[in-house]
């Protein structure tokens, strides 16, 4: 290289590396002799890059010994920078923007660029090198407006279709799109350096979005025309036709990208949405049944998310959705439950009661609403089976499958939700006790038909579930003396006359019970448990006492001793025994009294119950019947026809009893006596005889279901017993709450009472038992204030 020759080597520092940028056609001195050039030899042409060492003033300096021309003197290469920057050539700005419009307005117009790209991306970044950034972004600007302003005209023809309409939108649109791409490529260093160090400005990607939305987008007539067309997509997607979905997609994005879906587009499409569903729901809520409109409205649920997955904007879900359950469901919420609810449990139809609960959660007092049709649907319905006197037969069995029904729902269709359990509670404890006393009784009465032997309807698990679901419904009654009671009677003939299907059943019953009542509640009944096992031991002494004495006579006797205070209370019967066995009677009376002193029997033959072995023609018999039935029956040995008169005379038996005692053995399944003249009544004159040919395949032969059947007045005794034991105890709170308060109003009084008392009460019945205290000297009326009661020491 000759020493003549000069070149500019001008270094950027940029973190640890240099960059060297060679600037061309800017002066003569740039130039090289390529004639000089092609002379040097190979060695000359290799430069020596390992002496390079950067210098602090910004210049190398190189060693290059290789090009000294042998037998001359080694010199040194210095390199340094210009000392003025080149200047550019007084024409480059037009030139330069001239060559840019022509590539901007080749991809306007979608026609061949005349330059490579990298050509223009370089003339871009000579300009915003030399200051001539603001200018070039303005003239940009310019261009692309102009281009836009160009394209307005295709849009205001007034007889265009509105899916050529809508179609030439979209075009227009993604050409935009292509064009902004393609023109910010170009301009890229002019983006990253003179947009980014302007924060006032635009990117050119925003540059043409806002010349697109100022332009076209916010037209009144070109925005109206495609809103109310994308409006009109919409609708008929809705009733069912097929519209382009990638069209509504495509521009619904255009609004969002230019950021006028919400001003421009939403408010109208909520508004259309509004009115649809609105008319809508008025006509189906007549035309279909509530199943049908359910799954309507699910339907219409799912499509509406699918176009917001598919063309919606995320922003309108919240709105949309909205729409859509105010005018399907909050308008109609009383309308469907009235009309449907009760269809819908009475099946129970499953499947719609979720479809049910889960619509009626999404809106505001949906559930409020359906829990309070809930609690009504089970008032009205439990209603009508506790009400009803011809239903007492099955009234507990009704409960039990009705609330088996209701546990069903709230678990599968409610989610187990708190609130229904809650109403459901509430609303049976409401039901139960509007017939006072009897569902108590016909509760008791339903448990004694479960436990008592012969029962073979379930297992002992069965049997145990069974028991759990009739302590939910005693836990509703208010009435559960009453229950006591009658489950006590019941209770008792089930141990005495050997009725009980199971011990552990019967325990358990008890301790459920005690559980859910205490220990209070159960004594008597756990008392009565405890007589039948110390009599089990009392029988067996007796017969190891007759074994030593001999004294057995052929006839076995068992004895139950009953504690007065633990069972119930039964009229004392006064009738004439057999002399055989009031031989062993008084025999066992001597004996027990021998071994417990001071204490006092009193027998009670009504639950009593034998054995007989009775010849009949056909062959022998064992006959298992109540007491009084061995009574008549014995009487037969004596004589083949007996009057009414006669065998009442002989025995002693009750007129009512002996009449139900000889329809067992007359008018029953099993006849051993034949009653003439026939019939289902007993007369006086009746006479009857001994059924010589009576047949049956059984050996023994079992007649004394009579005893566990209960008399009306069994039954009447019962409720009397029951209501003589509540005056006791409301006497008995009035006294505590007296001694208590010394001086109390009667509204104080009778409040306080409410709270002591576990059984339902009127107020006029409380009035009575005070009125009655205050006649046997417990308490008086204050002299100044009639209204106020004192407690008398």
């Amino acid at each position: 290289m000759s020493g003549s020759a000069k070149t500019s080597v001008v270094f950027e520092e940029g973190g640890n590396q240099c960059r060297k940028r060679c600037h061309t056609n800017l002066s003569n001195e740039l130039q090289c002799k390529r004639t000089k050039i092609d002379d040097m030899s190979a060695s000359e042409k290799k430069s020596n890059f390992s002496m390079l060492s950067p210098n602090t003033n910004g210049t190398l300096k190189m060693t290059a010994s290789s090009m000294n021309k042998p037998g001359t003197t080694t010199k040194k290469l210095v390199i340094k920078n210009f000392k003025s920057k080149p200047n550019l050539p007084e024409n480059y700005q037009e030139t330069t923007w001239s060559k840019l419009r022509e590539a901007v307005i080749a991809i306007q117009t979608s026609k061949a660029i005349a330059y490579s790209l990298e050509e223009l991306y370089q003339a871009v970044e000579n300009m915003c090198s030399h200051k001539m950034a603001s200018q070039l972004y303005v003239s940009l600007t310019n261009l692309v407006e102009a281009h836009v302003k160009a394209n307005i005209e295709q849009f205001l023809s007034e007889s265009m279709d509105r899916q050529v309409f809508l179609k030439r939108m979209d075009d227009c649109w993604r050409a935009h799109c292509r064009q902004m791409i393609m023109i910010r490529s170009i301009f890229l260093y002019l983006d990253r350096t003179y947009v980014l160090q302007n924060p006032n400005i635009h990117s050119i990607w925003d540059m043409g979005l806002d010349l697109f939305r100022h332009h076209i987008a916010m037209n009144t007539l070109i925005q109206t025309r495609t809103v109310d067309g994308l409006l009109l997509l919409i609708e008929r997607e809705r009733g069912g036709d097929a519209v382009d979905i990638s069209l509504l997609k495509s521009l619904l994005r255009m609004l969002s990208d230019l950021q006028i879906y919400q001003d421009a587009f939403e408010h109208k499409f909520l508004q259309a949405t509004d009115r649809l569903y609105a008319a809508e729901g008025q006509r189906l809520m007549r035309e279909l049944a509530v199943p049908q409109y359910l799954a309507h409205v699910e339907k219409r649920l799912k499509e509406e998310h699918e176009r917001l997955l598919h063309y919606l904007d995320p922003c309108t879900k919240w709105q949309l959705i909205h729409t859509i359950e105010k005018q399907l469901l909050s308008e109609h919420l009383t309308g469907i439950l009235g009309k449907g609810l009760e269809a819908l449990m009475d099946g129970p139809r499953l499947a719609d009661l979720k479809t049910l609960y889960n619509l009626f959660s999404r809106v505001t007092d949906g559930l409020n609403e359906l829990c309070n049709h809930f609690n009504a649907y089970i008032k009205k319905k439990g209603r009508t089976i506790v009400i009803e006197p011809e239903r007492d037969k099955t009234m507990v069995s009704e409960l039990l499958e009705f609330k088996e029904q209701l546990d069903n729902v709230v678990s599968t269709c409610f989610q187990r939700n708190d609130r229904f359990l809650y109403s459901m509670r509430e609303a049976f404890e409401h039901f139960i006790n509007q017939r006072q006393n009897k569902p108590a009784e016909l509760i008791a009465k339903f448990v004694d038909l479960k436990l008592r032997a012969g029962n073979k309807e379930a297992t002992e698990e069965e049997l145990e579930r069974l028991l759990d679901k009739i302590m939910v419904l005693f836990r509703f009654i208010h009435g559960k003396d009453v229950f006591e009671a009658f489950y006590k009677k019941d209770l008792a003939k089930r141990l005495l006359v050997g009725k009980s299907a199971s011990v552990d059943a019967e325990k358990s019953m008890l301790s459920k019970l005690k559980q859910e009542c205490g220990g209070g509640f159960t004594c008597k009944l756990e008392g009565m448990f405890k007589d039948m096992e110390l009599s089990k031991d009392i029988n067996i002494t007796y017969k190891q006492h007759l074994a030593a004495s001999s004294e057995g006579g052929g006839l076995e006797l068992s004895v139950y001793i009953l504690t007065m205070g633990f069972w119930p209370t039964y009229a004392p019967a006064e009738v004439r025994l057999p002399p055989a066995l009031t031989r062993h009677q008084d025999h066992f009376a001597k004996f027990y009294l021998n071994k417990h002193s001071g204490r006092k029997l009193q027998w009670q033959p009504t639950l009593g119950h034998c054995v007989l072995r009775a010849h009949f023609t056909q062959g022998n018999k064992e006959l298992q019947v109540s007491l009084f039935q061995a009574l008549v029956l014995l009487l037969f040995n004596d004589g083949d026809s007996l009057s009414f008169e006669h065998i009442k005379a002989a025995t002693n038996i009750e007129d009512g009893e002996l009449r139900r005692t000889l329809q067992s053995l007359a008018c029953g399944k099993a006849r051993v006596l034949v009653k003439s003249p026939r019939g289902r009544e007993v007369r006086d004159d009746d006479r009857f005889s001994f059924h010589a040919d009576f047949t049956n395949k059984l050996f023994r032969i079992k007649i004394n279901q009579i005893q566990m059947k209960e008399t009306s007045e069994e039954q009447k005794a019962t409720e009397e017993r029951v209501f003589q034991d509540r005056q006791y105890q409301i006497d008995a709170a009035i006294v505590r709450v007296m001694k208590m308060r010394k001086a109390l109003a009667h509204n104080l009084l009778i409040s306080e009472l409410y709270n002591h008392l576990k059984f339902p009460v009127k107020p006029a019945d409380l009035k009575k038992r005070i009125e009655s205290l205050i006649d046997r000297d417990y308490m008086e009326r204050d002299k100044d204030n009639q209204n106020q009661y004192n407690y008398v020491a």
